[in-house]
C-alpha cells in the first residue's frame, strides 16, 4: 500500500509539473507587455521599467521559468533576491552558504494586476465558495441518480425505465451553461413569484441594515443546473451496472436462500454494482470543483470559477495562472483518493 501511495505521488508530482510548465510557456508567450498591465497604460515609462525588473521581465524567458518553479515550490532556495522570500514567511531548513538556504514555504502565485493582492489570498476567498457548490451539487446528482438508477434498473422496461432513459440522455445531451441559463430564468425570473429564487446571487447576501446574512436559497439552482449531467450519467451507470449485477449467480443464489428483495438489493447487489458509480462521482467531483466557471458566472456565484473569468475579461494573467493550477492540483488529488478508496472497496483490484 505505501509503496502503491509513493508511486501514485511521484506520477502525481509528474502531471503537476508538466501542468506548471504549459501554464507558464502559454501565459508568457502572449502578446503585450505584462509590467504595462500590472502599472497601468498612463504609467511613465520609469515605473513600467521598475514593474519589469520586479516581474522579471528583464530576463530570459528559461531564467524567469526557474524562478517561477522556485516561487511556487513549497521547498525552494533562497537567495535572497526572489519576491516570494521577500515576501512570504518562511522556514530555514538547510543553510547552503552564505545568504543561501533551503526553505520552507507557502507557493507564491504572485500579485494581481488588477487588484494588486496576493492570488493566494484572493483565491483562498472564492475557494470556499466553489467547494460549497461543487460538493452540493455532487450529493444532489449521487443521490438522486443512485435512487433514479435503482428504481429504472428494478422496473425494467416499464414508464419508470424508460422515462429514467430519456431524462438522462437529455441530461447528458444539454450542456451546462445552456442548463444553467435555462434555469436561471425559468425558475429565477418567470416563477420567481412562486419561487422565491433569484436568478444571480452568492452565498452571502449583504444589506446596509442588517450587514451579512447566509442566503442558502442561492446555493439551489446553480447547484441543481452544475448537478444535471453528473447525475444523468450517474443514473445510467447504476441501472447498467445494477442490471449486470443482478443476472449474476450470487443474486440467484441469495434469492434460493430465502432472503428478501430489499436485503438481496441493498446488502447483495448494489454493493457489487457501485464500484463504477465510485469512480464516475469522484470524478464528476474533480471536474465540478474545477469545471463550475460558466455556472458561477451565469448565477453570480462568488467563486473560483466567477473570478477566474472575470480575470481572463481584464488580462489578468497570474489571477488565471493560479486558479489553473489550483484546479490541477485538485483533479490530481481527488483522483489519488478515487484510487485508494476504489482498492478499499473492491478487494479484487490489486496494487500493481
Amino acid at each position: 500500500m505505501y509503496r502503491f501511495i509513493a508511486r501514485r505521488i511521484r506520477y502525481s508530482l509528474v502531471v503537476l509539473w508538466g501542468v506548471v510548465t504549459l501554464v507558464f510557456f502559454l501565459f508568457n508567450v502572449l502578446p503585450g507587455d505584462q509590467a504595462r498591465l500590472t502599472m497601468g497604460q498612463r504609467s511613465d515609462l520609469a515605473s513600467i521599467e521598475n514593474a519589469r525588473k520586479a516581474l522579471n521581465l528583464d530576463k530570459s524567458l528559461v531564467a524567469r521559468y526557474f524562478i517561477y518553479l522556485n516561487d511556487i515550490a513549497p521547498v525552494s532556495f533562497l537567495d535572497g533576491s526572489n519576491i516570494a522570500n521577500q515576501q512570504f514567511a518562511y522556514l530555514r531548513l538547510m543553510p547552503l552558504g552564505g545568504k543561501k538556504a533551503l526553505i520552507l514555504k507557502w507557493p507564491c502565485l504572485g500579485r494581481s494586476y488588477r487588484t494588486h493582492r496576493e492570488v493566494s489570498a484572493v483565491l483562498s476567498e472564492a475557494l470556499p465558495g466553489t467547494l460549497i457548490l461543487a460538493f452540493t451539487a455532487m450529493l444532489l446528482a449521487t443521490f438522486a441518480g443512485i435512487l433514479l438508477g435503482v428504481l429504472a434498473a428494478l422496473r425494467k422496461g416499464t414508464w419508470i425505465d424508460t422515462s429514467a432513459i430519456a431524462a438522462s440522455v437529455a441530461g447528458i445531451s444539454m450542456p451546462s451553461f445552456f442548463a444553467g441559463l435555462l434555469i436561471a430564468f425559468l425558475f429565477g425570473y418567470v416563477l420567481h413569484g412562486y419561487t422565491g429564487l433569484n436568478m444571480t446571487g452568492s452565498l452571502w447576501q449583504y444589506d446596509p441594515f442588517t450587514g451579512r446574512s447566509l442566503a442558502i436559497k442561492n446555493l439551489i439552482l446553480p447547484a441543481i443546473a452544475l448537478g444535471i449531467r453528473p447525475l444523468a450519467i450517474i443514473t445510467q451507470l447504476t441501472r447498467s451496472s445494477l442490471l449486470d449485477t443482478l443476472s449474476q449467480d450470487f443474486i440467484r443464489t441469495a434469492y434460493a436462500k430465502g432472503l428478501s428483495t430489499s436485503r438481496v438489493i441493498f446488502h447483495h447487489a448494489l454493493p457489487n454494482a457501485i464500484n463504477p458509480v465510485i469512480t464516475a462521482v469522484s470524478g464528476w467531483l474533480a471536474e465540478l470543483l474545477a469545471g463550475s466557471f460558466f455556472i458561477e458566472y451565469i448565477f453570480g456565484w462568488k467563486g473560483v470559477g466567477k473570478i477566474t473569468v472575470d480575470a481572463l475579461d481584464k488580462f489578468d494573467f497570474p489571477l488565471v495562472m493560479g486558479s489553473v493550477l489550483l484546479t490541477a492540483f485538485i483533479f490530481i488529488v481527488v483522483n489519488l483518493v478515487t484510487d485508494l478508496l476504489y482498492v478499499k472497496l473492491d478487494p479484487r483490484v490489486k496494487l500493481f
